[in-house]
């Protein structure tokens, strides 16, 4: 068998241009670390040992991973709810443990939306494990048989094709790559993971594994194969920026590309730093074989009158430029998140939003409302499986969009404070900046001033009330 069942196709090489650097801004400083010189790059003539202790050394400003989560969790501040009268009891049922493996629906359309909003691109596959001839559903309920949600990431992603049946672009074929646990047939305390291939067509599955072959070279083979009573791929895909079918851009690329920026920016200022607080001594006309000793109760005495001995020490002219430089990105940077908050013109309130048509809605909107379809869909694949007429609808939280820039980043930054991502200080200062508090106040009196009010009753306490 073709090693090429395991690679993936120009088709999906196309929209993955971002995924290595998403992967590493997520996994935080030490995946950067890991990363090396694809995103910390090595100076010019720049020492060996003097680039292995920079980098590590180097530590991440979160800005991509906490943008991520905050935005993708505004959606889920509420429950995801349904209409119990048109979603079948059976599928019901299955919503506290939509996945089979302990998860919930509204975590599990949660945990979409993050990946997502991270990507630009993820899917639900809605599987049924295999039964052999007509079960009742009473011997179905017995044996634990029911459709069950499983996400495909962006990064399992392999290829697809497609093509248009009544008016619907419609799967022909789907392959990605998945892991399973397995446990050692040989030793029962050992678990491995194995990375399989599944390729599915309509009504029929295939799965490839890495074996040795006659030449006990690993190749990758059919392991399993069977067919689905379904004649049709169950696999519904999420947008975050969709440009077609099966192909999305992730809405946050530019600012991963700004942190990015930020971290070698910050590496840059952390040598700078380190160089200036390390002043160099200086000496002019100096015997080679004057003794020194250096301290507070020391001396040192040389005949020649020309004779100088000084630290040189850094003007700190390019440090405060570097500080400035962070900065500027930091702000860029929480822009740039808020702006998947702010409504675009034409709409004046965030309830118009909601009742009017997408033009008035912020990108993170289109985003849930691409979400609520996706699942919807996802329901009503499940419903074919157990033969319901119907899967019925989910609703996810929409009205969550700001009218201004200002509004959006404000609220980003409350977010961020509350998940004791932002001190209060700076909080304060940003709101200040923002024109939101009084430019007369500042933090010492603010402190102060909150310290002196009495706990409201029953007052929920977060981490700007203690």
């Amino acid at each position: 068998m073709s090693n090429d069942v395991r690679k993936r196709s120009a088709k999906i090489e196309a929209i993955a241009g971002c995924w290595p650097m998403i992967a590493a801004l997520l996994g935080g400083t030490s995946a950067m670390r890991d990363a090396g010189k694809t995103y910390l790059p090595k100076w010019p003539n720049e020492d060996e040992g003097f680039y292995k202790n920079r980098l590590a050394t180097a530590t991440l400003f979160p800005a991509f991973s906490r943008t991520v989560e905050v935005l993708s969790g505004k959606p889920f501040s509420r429950p995801v709810s349904w209409d119990e009268k048109k979603v079948p009891e059976r599928i019901q049922q299955m919503f506290p443990d939509i996945d089979q493996q302990g998860t919930n629906l509204h975590s599990f359309l949660a945990d979409i939306c993050e990946e997502v909003v991270a990507n630009g691109i993820c899917g639900i596959l809605v599987e049924h494990p295999p039964t052999e001839g007509n079960l009742s559903v009473a011997e179905e309920k017995r044996r634990g048989l029911r459709p069950y949600f499983a996400k495909i990431g962006a990064n399992s992603l392999l290829d697809f094709d497609s093509k248009r049946i009544d008016g619907r672009e419609t799967f022909t074929m789907l392959r990605f790559v998945e892991t399973v646990s397995e446990r050692d047939p040989e030793n029962e305390f050992v678990v491995k993971e194995i990375e399989q291939v599944r390729v599915l067509n309509p009504g029929r599955w295939r799965i490839y594994r890495q074996k040795l072959n006659a030449s006990n070279v690993m190749e990758w083979q059919l392991h399993e194969e069977g067919v689905t009573s379904l004649n049709k791929i169950t696999f519904v895909p999420v947008y975050g920026d969709k440009r077609g079918f099966m192909q999305s851009r992730p809405p946050l690329a530019q600012l991963a590309f700004l942190n990015i920026e930020h971290w070698q920016s910050r590496s840059d200022q952390q040598t700078i730093l380190h160089v200036a607080r390390v002043p160099i001594l200086f000496g002019k006309c100096m015997p080679s074989d004057t003794p020194l000793s250096i301290g507070a109760s020391s001396a040192v005495f040389v005949d020649d009158e020309n004779a100088d001995l000084k630290y040189v020490e850094h003007t700190g002219k390019a440090i405060e430029a570097g500080r400035t430089d962070l900065r500027d990105l930091e702000d860029l940077m929480r822009q740039i998140g808020a702006e998947l908050l702010v409504i675009k013109p034409g709409r004046q309130t965030v309830a118009q939003t909601v009742a009017d048509n997408e033009a008035g809605t912020c990108a993170l909107q289109r985003i849930v409302g691409d979400l609520t379809d996706a699942a919807n869909l996802a329901l009503q694949y499940a419903a074919e499986w157990i033969k319901e007429k119907d899967g019925g609808t989910v609703t996810i939280f929409r009205d969550f969009g700001a009218a201004t820039l200002a509004e959006a980043s404000a609220t980003l930054l409350m977010d961020m404070n509350v998940a004791n991502a932002l001190s209060n200080e700076t909080l304060f200062n940003e709101m200040q900046r923002r024109g939101l508090i009084d430019i007369e106040l500042n933090w010492a009196d603010e402190q102060a001033r909150i310290a002196k009010q009495a706990p409201r009753p029953g007052e929920t306490k977060t981490t700007l009330t203690g």
